[in-house]
């Protein structure tokens, strides 16, 4: 429930409280002062879904931008005519009892995007921390650095100004989203090249074999249904009036990590490194975007003059469209790492099958290992190596003969191609 405070304009006191008297609102007047074009401060405490259409009452009735106009949480309220209200409005099937009006909608996205200092220092800091993290292949230091993530803000900040119609907020969500992306991989990169060079990492380490690493370098299509998951669960909490803090948290998993990871691949010169965790990060700022937008749209925001409806209308179409259609060429991508992802696993299967058949065929052979490696890439890589390692009783080498050259011919025909086998025999004795 909320508590309204409105300030009236002088010669509108009867209007405006015939207006609140027609929707059964129960409210307090006190005369207002201060000399100015005032006469009286209405406060009126209202269910949620009153807000929005009470405060279009008002305006009807002669409240402008010139007044003042609070809306602030109420813990309680004790009132036979609110519980009337409250009765009234929930029977309103179309209304959603915990969505917020709309203008307090917008006041939540503005406070959500910081200034620039305070969100330029926190995004530094946060990708800072998660290119440690992900070198120290740490999940919790990256989980940490998720935490400070500023990234909500911006995002949903696009999100209002455009089901709103309100240039200025998409505007500066917008650019804060794209500074703070170029932030997070200029200063992981930076941060990076001064860990490699320092010598605070291993000289010879593999960051490619870093499984924090390695998680970012290959995105498919399951990484897309987490962006989307997030900016519908950041849609839904800004709308709700509930905390952004979590959601902010998952935001942030889908963005810092990966920007993160195409610093580190900028400072290791490694071109694959940036560009898989690279199109990872963009896919997911395109989708949490697209999501919020939908949500919002689906939950009857609109702008708050009739005559904007149209405009507000064709802008989210536009965006959506545009945003849709960037997702779906990145999405070939995606497609291209999933369906190779695939392919290599299926061919693994094969060639453990293939392996494990050729054993038993032999009595005194025992399969204890099958090890297969792939070539470097993200679209393109397949089986290169495979190396199996037999048990054999003790003196029994020669009963074991032709075993590898078996090996080798079930491994190619399973993979499709010539790969390149080692065997390696283990004395097992059975006690």
């Amino acid at each position: 429930m909320r508590l309204l405070q409105v300030t009236i304009p002088t010669g509108k006191r009867e209007t405006v409280l015939g207006a609140l008297d027609d929707e059964g609102v129960d409210y307090v007047v006190t005369d207002e002062t201060s000399g100015r074009e005032f006469t009286a401060i209405v406060y009126a405490p209202l269910p949620n879904p009153a807000v929005e259409p009470v405060l279009e009452r008002l305006q009807d009735a002669g409240i402008d931008d010139e007044a003042y106009t609070v809306v602030v949480e109420a813990s309680t309220v004790v009132s036979r005519r609110f519980d009337e209200l409250e009765e009234r409005y929930a029977e309103q099937e179309e209304v959603d009892e915990g969505r917020i009006a709309r203008e307090e909608l917008q006041s939540r996205a503005e406070e959500l995007a910081p200034t620039l200092r305070t969100y330029a220092t926190m995004t530094v800091i946060s990708a800072i921390i998660a290119t440690a993290g992900l070198l120290l292949d740490s999940p919790a230091v990256v989980v940490g650095s998720m935490v400070i993530a500023p990234l909500i803000g911006p995002a949903m900040a696009a999100s209002v100004g455009t089901v709103l119609d309100e240039d200025e907020l998409f505007v500066r969500g917008v650019k804060l989203q794209v500074l703070g992306m170029s932030l997070a991989v200029v200063s992981a990169a930076a941060f990076a090249v001064f860990v490699r060079y320092a010598r605070l990492v291993p000289p010879g380490i593999e960051i490619t074999q870093v499984p924090e690493i390695r998680e970012r370098l290959a995105p498919d299509f399951l990484s897309l249904a987490v962006a989307l998951g997030a900016g519908v669960a950041g849609a839904l909490s800004l709308s709700s009036g509930v905390s952004a803090a979590i959601v902010g948290v998952m935001i942030a998993v889908a963005l810092i990590p990966p920007a993160a990871t195409v610093g580190i691949g900028i400072a290791w010169g490694l071109p694959m490194v940036s560009v898989g965790s690279g199109v990872l990060a963009l896919v997911n700022g395109l989708s949490i975007n697209v999501a919020a937008i939908g949500v919002l749209w689906y939950n009857g925001y609109r702008p708050r003059h009739w005559f904007k409806l149209d405009e507000a209308r064709s802008a989210v179409l536009k965006r959506v469209a545009v945003l849709a259609v960037a997702i779906a060429v990145l999405s070939i991508f995606l497609g291209g790492v999933t369906y190779n992802s695939f392919q290599n696993a299926a061919s693994e299967e094969d060639i453990r099958q293939g392996v494990e058949s050729v054993v038993d065929e032999n009595e005194r052979a025992t399969l204890l290992d099958t090890e297969v490696q792939f070539t470097d890439g993200i679209l393109l890589s397949q089986s290169e190596r495979v190396v199996v390692t037999v048990g054999v009783p003790p003196g029994n080498g020669e009963s074991v003969g032709g075993l590898s050259r078996r090996i080798d011919t079930a491994i190619d025909r399973a993979a499709g191609h010539d790969v390149e086998t080692q065997v390696r025999y283990v004395t097992i004795e059975a006690a």
